[in-house]
Parts: structure tokens; sequence; C-alpha cells
């Protein structure tokens, strides 16, 4: 199946969500543009992203930041990971280890029977 627009979803919570950001945007920057979005997902607001909200604006093409005041910030990840992966076709990880935010997201969207693509860290 081929889809005419596809929304890139980012989570900017570590190495690999940077190195896939950069990707994204050096396809788009040198192929095309008119098909998709790269999409940043925050879990909250934040004083690095108010602080730079500018240059963020300028690398992503949308900004969505989930808010709910009465969730702790660490679960408020975990929360964001899972609408991310409801709101997905294909979802791409990359795992260091069997334990984690990263890995309870994998096991998440295993049992939402998401296309799953699964990179490890180990080879």
């Amino acid at each position: 199946m081929t889809k005419e627009y596809v929304d890139f979803l980012i989570g900017r919570n570590g190495e690999f969500d940077q190195i896939v950001s950069s990707a994204i945007n050096r396809v788009k920057r040198n192929c095309r543009d008119d098909n998709s979005s790269h999409i940043l997902i925050l879990p909250y607001d934040s004083a690095e992203y108010r602080e730079n909200e500018a240059s963020y604006r300028n690398y992503y093409d949308e900004i969505e930041i989930l808010t709910s005041p009465d969730t702790h910030y660490k679960a408020a990840i975990q929360r964001r990971n899972r609408a991310m992966v409801d709101r997905s076709d294909l979802v791409v990880f990359y795992l260091e280890r069997e334990s984690g935010g990263a890995y309870q997201t994998f096991r998440y969207a295993v049992g939402q029977g998401k296309r799953i693509v699964k990179l490890n860290a180990n080879g």
C-alpha cells in the first residue's frame, strides 16, 4: 500500500530520534517536501522548548505538545509514545535492551498489531 501523504512523528528523546530527524530533513530538502510532514511530539511543555521555540519551529514542520497537568513527567513520556503508536501505520524502533521506555512502547505496538521495523543495537 502506498500513501499519498506521510506524517513522520518524532519524539526527540535520544540520539536515534536526532539521527532520524536529520535524515527526514535531508530527504525533504534534497528530494521532495510536498508529500510529508516532520512532526515533533513533545510529552509536555519544557523550559528548553520555550527558550528555543524559534529554532524548533524552523527545524520541524509541526510541533504538538501533549499536556496533562495530572500526569508525572516520566509517565507523560510513555503516554506520548503510546499516542504516537496509536496514530501510526508503521513504527520504527531502535532497541538497545529489552527493558526501559522504548521497549515498553515496542511491546505496546506489538500488542496493537502495528507494522514494526525493529533495529537492534547489537545487530
